[in-house]
């Protein structure tokens, strides 16, 4: 059988895979699992519901908070606010769990269901596959009094602003910021969070209709805001996606500054105010090179991990990692938050630029980016790539080649027979060269049979 949880949640189409009905066994399921009664029963299970903007978050937020107080929670409903907003929410109420309602990057039709343990924390598999399996029990059913209720939280938007506004160092006064909201869960609190914090704020893609949630804008679409910056002689430009756990940032002249950058500028401003924990920053194999050459000058560590949001959080909690992040803009900075928070990751960006008096230009330049070429390798067996001493003896001899101003990544797809190829070296011709290389010997070497 299928396992019915992802890599982040429950996620697929509405009212296919994700109708009413699975929502309320979620929600009924999860009531059971994550929810805590006193032996006394004077205490009833807390949860925090959120949603994204997109049409179907009311119909699977209705099914949800009917599962939920049907067993015996009592739900504080935060209406539309982003991932990162519920996950402190949680923590802040110090409720037992939350809901968020969300596909985050994906169109209007696809949406999803994740669960936040205590503390805004992200489940383990362990706990995700004790919801699946209470599933095919009969729910629990209190009766009278002992059902829960749903109260509106009016002030759950301006707690979230108001914490994002105390952790930083410095206010932006003097910033001009262009913010693109992807039409998402952050069209509200972000415009308003820059604005108390002092920037001055032109916004766009934040008119959300509950179908034109990441429709041309957002972090996946950064045209939009690269033309807007410029219009506007902005400083800066911040996208988010629609449920605002990630943030790309884009420079005065309309240059992307990607989550190597963003890591990099923030990393150095920690380091220098002694609160980057053991001069340590955490990233993916995905981040480029250049980040790593970069933080080495400094003096500052990096640790790497999988591919995911997850692994990273993993390491940073396993250490008590301050900063980590992935190359999508996905940054963590764990003082502040238990995921990725664009907002936040914008704010601390806009307010190092407040502080120095360079320009985002000027501090994303810390990082020199080495041309990486990937080539997707398809119709292969991927599960030969470790193994076959022919794709050794090559990846070596590439490794040979590029010297400390390169470097070769394999990885096997977890869904596709596709092996990733990826290069990065001094020369976008060098990278790909040494890509179509390695590329041929995996499909000679891996045939599928």
């Amino acid at each position: 059988m299928t396992r019915l949880f992802g890599t982040d949640g429950v996620r697929g189409r509405a009212n296919k895979l994700l109708t009413p009905e699975l929502a309320m066994s979620l929600a009924q399921s999860a009531s059971v699992v994550l929810g805590f009664n006193d032996i006394e029963g004077n205490r009833k299970p807390v949860a925090v519901v959120a949603k994204d903007p997109r049409i179907s978050g009311s119909f699977i937020s209705a099914a949800i908070e009917a599962g939920l107080s049907a067993s015996g929670v009592e739900v504080y409903d935060a209406g539309t606010l982003p991932t990162p907003a519920a996950a402190f929410l949680v923590a802040d109420l110090e409720a037992d769990f939350g809901v968020m309602i969300s596909a985050s990057h994906n169109p209007a039709p696809d949406n999803g269901i994740k669960f936040l343990a205590r503390g805004g924390q992200k489940l383990d598999d362990a706990l995700e596959d004790a919801i699946e399996s209470r599933m095919q029990l009969e729910p629990l059913r209190p009766q009278g009094g002992d059902v829960g209720r749903v109260y509106r939280f009016a002030d759950a938007e301006d707690r979230y602003v108001m914490h994002l506004l105390q952790t930083l160092p410095n206010r932006l006064d003097g910033v001009k910021v262009v913010i693109d909201a992807a039409h998402g869960a952050a069209s509200g609190c972000s415009p308003d969070a820059f604005r108390a914090a002092g920037a001055e704020v032109v916004v766009i893609g934040a008119s959300p209709d509950g179908v034109n949630i990441n429709e041309g804008c957002g972090s996946t679409h950064l045209e939009m805001l690269q033309k807007a910056v410029v219009e506007h002689g902005a400083d800066m430009g911040v996208a988010h996606d629609g449920d605002a756990d990630r943030c790309l940032t884009v420079d005065h002249e309309g240059n992307v500054i990607d989550g190597d950058k963003e890591m990099a500028i923030l990393a150095i401003a920690m380091h220098e105010a002694g609160k980057l924990k053991d001069e340590t920053l955490v990233v993916t194999v995905m981040s480029n090179l250049g980040l790593k050459l970069a933080m080495k000058e400094r003096g500052i560590k990096v640790v790497e991990t999988s591919v995911g949001d997850r692994y990273v959080l993993e390491e940073m909690r396993k250490n008590g990692y301050s900063l980590g992040g992935e190359q999508s803009g996905h940054v963590i900075m764990q003082e502040y938050a238990t995921t990725g928070d664009g907002v936040l990751t914008g704010l601390h960006l806009a307010a190092r630029v407040a502080a120095t008096g360079k320009t985002l230009k000027e501090l994303g330049d810390a990082v020199t980016v080495l041309p990486q070429v990937l080539i997707n390798v398809r119709g292969v067996d991927k599960a030969g790539v470790g193994s076959s001493v022919e794709i050794q003896k090559a990846v070596a001899e590439a490794e040979e080649r590029l010297g400390d101003t390169g470097r070769v990544l394999l990885r096997p797809s977890g869904t596709e027979p596709v092996v990733r190829v990826m290069v990065e070296a001094a020369t976008e011709e060098q990278a790909t060269d040494e890509a179509r290389h390695l590329a041929q010997t995996v499909q000679t070497a891996l045939p599928l049979g």
